[in-house]
């Protein structure tokens, strides 16, 4: 029995290497949020063992997880990665509705996101660039605001060019992605290496702080999390469990490779291998990073960092304000490689829906570079809509709104639909051994069964939690998924109609 898709085939080019897939699953994981999230996390678990903890617990993760999809991408190495998986484990259904939740908030939040994380640190660089720089002011609209500044324009100009790129083909796409993964994977080894041989010095947290004791450290749960404060002896459980959510939203879209299954060369070898070795590097930088931050900084400076900017905080710790510019510089270039690689990859899952005729038919089509160019317009349109909300808040007796953005509500929205999609996709695995015994099996997961055990147990847990801990938001995010059955309905009766 054949795993490709000959249709499928007459449309997409193999034309992506192992070194190419790897910079893919490299590039879409190194964004915004290895210089930023720690903050928050700190803040949250009050101590420097509980900070790297959450990025670890979030490191073997993902490990299992590239373990375990490698099994299945080898098995159907087609176009939509998990949508396939998903559908052939499960139901077609389920399949959609991973596509619908990934077209609404996942993939294309996760654009937003980074670009604007890219606007935030070309600020730094250009003044002008900036949130409060309006270019049609905000429209107030409950707890959040509709509004045009010239950071939130730089980021859409960034969705614009990069989605324009990727629709002259697979071949410059690759290039931008290659080179911009190489300089950033370097920039962060180098942050590293600052880090542990040059800023190293005893008033680092890690030797300043109780290492697992946050409340020698002037920590309350109070303070930081008053809901958890209920759970008694779970409380801090809990909290361990919210600050796992900026670790796993950095080491989101590893999965992204699989969606461009229907383009790698020799994927039977090459998908198993590029998921292990982009998910081990990106994960022990990752950590080592971490580890830089608290023996360099003390807790309260990685807890207080302006804007969260840590990974700004510790190079200007080493080189002074020149410092903040080298950041920002590199920052700029890791989030231009990261989109680039979460639009490319993102555009093929709503191309296998439309081509399965789930989603409009106009995105089953490939133009004259053998790319799906009306998929990743689509995907560019509503990626920029989602930069123009933002936050209202106000502070104690003042009655002037004060404007954020929606990156922390984007990574809750993004990372609890994504749990439940991601434990469900690696759990197929284990659903396709027993209901597809018979088809071939290029390469089976190290370690299983407990590598898919391992991750489907942990998100559970971290689902639930979100669940009492951030309701509003990771509700929000249940809700837009949830809302994609009776469009699966719809699509479904409207193709039984055309057959």
């Amino acid at each position: 029995m054949s795993n490709e898709n000959p249709s499928e085939e007459k449309q997409l080019v193999r034309g992506l290497s192992l070194i190419d897939a790897t910079t893919i699953v490299v590039g879409s994981m190194i964004g915004s949020g290895i210089f930023i999230v720690s903050a928050e996390s700190s803040r949250l678990v009050g101590s420097p063992g509980w900070l790297l903890a959450t990025w670890l617990i979030a490191g073997v993760m993902t490990m299992c997880g590239a373990l375990c999809l490698g099994e299945v991408a080898a098995m159907m190495p087609r176009a939509g990665g998990p949508y396939v998986f998903l559908s052939e484990a499960y139901s077609p259904g389920v399949g959609f509705l991973f596509g619908w939740a990934q077209f609404l908030v996942v993939q294309t939040g996760t654009i937003a996101a980074v670009a604007v994380a890219f606007a935030n640190f070309s600020g730094v660089i250009f003044p002008s660039i900036s949130g409060s720089s309006f270019l049609v002011s905000p429209v107030i609209i409950g707890n959040y605001a509709f509004s045009l500044s010239t950071q939130q324009l730089v980021a859409i100009l960034l969705i614009v060019l990069l989605t324009f790129v990727n629709t002259r083909g697979l071949k410059l796409g690759k290039l931008i992605q290659n080179s911009f993964t190489f300089t950033k994977a370097s920039a962060l080894l180098g942050l590293v290496v600052l880090g542990l041989f040059v800023g190293w010095n005893a008033g680092g947290a890690a030797f300043t702080s109780d290492w697992w004791n946050p409340t020698a450290n002037g920590w309350r749960i109070e303070a930081v999390q008053p809901a958890a404060s209920t759970a008694g002896v779970f409380a801090f459980w809990l909290v361990l469990g919210r600050a796992m959510t900026g670790p796993l939203f950095a080491q989101s879209a590893w999965n992204n490779v699989t969606f461009t299954a229907g383009e790698v060369e020799n994927p039977q070898r090459n998908l198993p291998r590029a998921l292990f070795i982009g998910c081990a590097l990106v994960v022990a930088l990752y950590i080592l990073a971490n580890l830089a931050y608290v023996v360099t900084l003390p807790l309260n400076e990685i807890q207080n960092a302006a804007n969260n900017r840590v990974g700004t905080a510790l190079m200007q710790h080493i080189f002074g304000p020149p410092g903040a510019m080298i950041m920002a510089i590199a920052i700029m270039i890791s989030t231009f490689g990261c989109n680039n690689g979460l639009i490319l990859a993102g555009a093929r899952v709503y191309y296998a829906m439309a081509r399965d005729r789930l989603f409009f038919s106009s995105l089953a089509t490939t133009n004259k570079f053998h790319v799906p160019a009306v998929a990743l317009a689509a995907q560019g349109v509503w990626a920029s809509l989602l930069v123009l909300p933002r936050t209202v808040t106000y502070n104690a007796g003042s009655s002037e709104p004060v404007f954020g953005n929606v990156y922390t509500q984007l990574l809750e929205y993004i990372v609890s639909v994504e749990l439940v999609f991601g434990a469900l996709a690696v759990f197929a695995v284990v659903v396709l051994r027993y209901r597809r015994p018979e088809i071939e099996r290029p390469y089976k997961a190290w370690g299983y069964p407990f590598a898919p055990m391992i991750f489907v147990v942990l998100s559970i847990v971290l689902v639930i939690n979100l669940a009492y801990l951030a309701f509003a938001t990771s509700g929000i995010g249940y809700l837009i998924a949830i809302s994609g059955i009776p469009v699966y309905f719809l699509w479904r009766s409207r193709r039984n109609v055309i057959e």
